[in-house]
C-alpha cells in the first residue's frame, strides 16, 4: 500500500503542472515544436513532453534539474525567473 500524499506533495504537483503550462506557453509563443525545444535544450523529446505535462517518467511530479531549467530559459530567451511560476510551494521542514 502506498503512502498518503501530503499537502506538500500536492503543492509540488500543482507547481510542476504550472511549470509545464508555462514552458508550453513559451514554446508556443516562439513557434517551436516540442522536438526543436528538446534538441536545443539537450533533452529527449519524451523527457521534454513530460515536463510540459508536469510529470516525471515515474508519474511523480516533474522535478527538472537547475541545468535543465537554465537550458530552457536560454532556448526561450527569457530570464530564469520568467520561466519558473510565481508562488512556489514552501519546501522547508517545520
Amino acid at each position: 500500500m502506498g503512502r498518503q500524499a501530503t499537502s506538500e506533495d500536492l503543492a509540488w504537483r500543482d507547481f510542476a503542472l504550472a511549470l509545464g503550462l508555462q514552458i508550453r506557453r513559451l514554446r508556443e509563443a516562439k513557434g517551436f515544436s516540442q522536438e526543436a525545444v528538446a534538441y536545443r535544450a539537450g533533452l529527449s523529446r519524451l523527457t521534454y513532453l513530460r515536463y510540459e505535462k508536469g510529470e516525471a517518467q515515474s508519474g511523480a511530479p516533474a522535478n527538472p534539474s537547475l541545468r535543465t531549467l537554465l537550458a530552457l530559459s536560454q532556448v526561450f530567451d527569457v530570464e530564469l525567473c520568467d520561466l519558473v511560476p510565481s508562488g512556489p510551494p514552501d519546501l522547508t521542514l517545520r
